[in-house]
């Protein structure tokens, strides 16, 4: 038996030598925390106070390198809440034999996807935010916060599943992106994001569309505009929904001001009509940075809209809070 593995292992030995080394990068672990303690005063109610898990995350990325010059690309993403512990998404197990249904509680996904770049560009699939949310760049200074531009101006901010998306080489400063989205449904349509953004230094601007994203017969064009110079970052964003023909606009702007490397100043404000009739947002707030990666942060946001029923998306009351980030 001895004799035999040894043979064995002298016929495998140019096998083994010959065998090509593949080296995997290791995957990079990354994540953010943002709470905040918040205080609301609705406009017809009595006053609260909540703390907040604003979009906390914890992520997985990383890279590998493939034959022919390409490079495969890879990222797994999940939301989790720092206030309560709770996900997202709440779902009904229901138990026959119980006396009652139980609630279990599911992990939010974010951006996650699997893809392949070279000097092509670049192909991912998965679950990723479509070419026209990413379009807003940096110009919404309160992301994540009840400033957010999602809760009063847009539809379309929207992360979408069974997504394929493919992301051209930087064209002089021009970035083409499309994402085709798929309803996997015969009876439904496949969606459609695209965009064009334009990078110059310290100038960047960008056209976005939406073709049956946020639902069937709904179209969405978006322009935006960004410009920094020296301390001061503006920006600006304009918004049509189109359904069965009918027409809702909005629009967004936004100014940051860096006091020094630590103090930064921020203001924004918006009126729609797309998710209310009448609705307007309006943001103040400063940010004082602890660290490259650590900030805390003050703000108060306003909102409002004409009409206030049991089914208003933008409720009018007054959000006042602060808050802790930390991103490593």
């Amino acid at each position: 038996m001895k004799k035999l593995a040894l043979s064995l292992a002298v016929a495998a030995a140019p096998f083994i030598a010959q065998a090509e080394t593949i080296e995997i990068e290791k995957p990079s672990f990354y994540g953010k925390l943002n709470v905040t303690q918040e205080f609301v005063q609705p406009e017809d109610a009595g006053s609260y106070s909540q703390l907040n898990s604003n979009a906390s995350r914890l992520g997985l990325k990383g890279k590998i390198a493939l034959d022919h010059g390409l490079t495969g690309i890879y990222q797994v993403e999940y939301e989790m809440n720092a206030d309560d512990g709770s996900a997202s998404i709440k779902t009904k197990v229901i138990d026959e034999n119980a006396d009652s249904n139980t609630d279990t509680v599911t992990i939010t996904q974010r951006n996650t996807f699997a893809g392949v770049k070279g000097e092509f560009g670049e192909v991912i699939v998965g679950m990723f935010d479509t070419p026209f949310k990413a379009t807003q760049n940096k110009i919404d200074l309160f992301n994540d916060l009840q400033g957010d531009l999602k809760n009063v101006i847009t539809n379309s901010d929207n992360r979408e599943k069974n997504s394929v998306q493919y992301t051209s080489p930087n064209m002089s400063g021009a970035v083409v992106t499309v994402d085709h989205i798929n309803s996997e449904d015969e009876n439904t349509n496949n969606g459609l994001s695209a965009s064009v953004a334009y990078t110059l230094e310290d100038i960047y601007v960008a056209a976005a569309y939406d073709n049956e994203v946020e639902g069937e017969t709904i179209n969405a064009y978006r322009v935006v505009g960004q410009f920094t110079i020296d301390a001061i970052q503006l920006g600006a964003l304009w918004e049509s929904q189109d359904t069965d023909g009918e027409s809702k606009d909005g629009w967004f702007a936004s100014a940051q001001l860096k006091m020094n490397s630590k103090v930064a100043l921020k203001a924004q404000y918006g009126q729609s009509d797309i998710r209310e009739e009448g609705a307007s947002t309006i943001s103040l707030g400063a940010d004082y940075k602890l660290a490259k990666t650590a900030k805390t942060f003050v703000y108060v946001t306003q909102e409002d809209s004409d009409n206030q029923t049991a089914t208003t998306k933008v409720i009018s009351a007054t959000y006042i809070g602060a808050g802790l980030e930390y991103k490593f």
